[in-house]
């Protein structure tokens, strides 16, 4: 009986850390107001997100970057974002993106899961 227990509790920690899109989507309702996902996605006050994941930073065309972002050299893998949603200045000193980050690993996780599905 314990150790279903803790198979339980192991199966659902790691659901947990995976990211509930459902809840990211919820969460990206802060990141709206600069930034666009989606079919009719375009730049506004921050670029579009569609294809974050994967992409190369300061990498679309609608949208002006800071200089601090062009000369990054980041490629946004899942590691590299979720850091960046924790700390912005600390992963690219210099962003002009005004955002003192996100400290709940969950709420990252979820943003994540939301942000893959685009």
């Amino acid at each position: 009986m314990k150790n279903c227990l803790l198979i339980l509790v192991l199966i659902a920690g790691h659901a947990s850390a995976a990211g509930d899109p459902k809840n990211g989507a919820f969460l990206f309702r802060r990141c709206a107001s600069c930034h666009a996902v989606g079919p009719y996605a375009s730049a506004g006050y921050g670029p579009q997100l569609n294809g974050i994941i994967g992409r190369k930073a300061a990498s679309t065309k609608d949208f002006k970057y800071s200089e601090a972002m062009k000369k990054s050299g980041l490629t946004w893998d899942e590691k590299t974002l979720a850091a960046y949603l924790r700390a912005p200045h600390d992963v690219v000193p210099g962003t002009t993106m005004r955002f003192w980050g996100i400290k709940d690993e969950q709420q990252v996780a979820d943003l994540l899961s939301y942000m893959r599905t685009f």
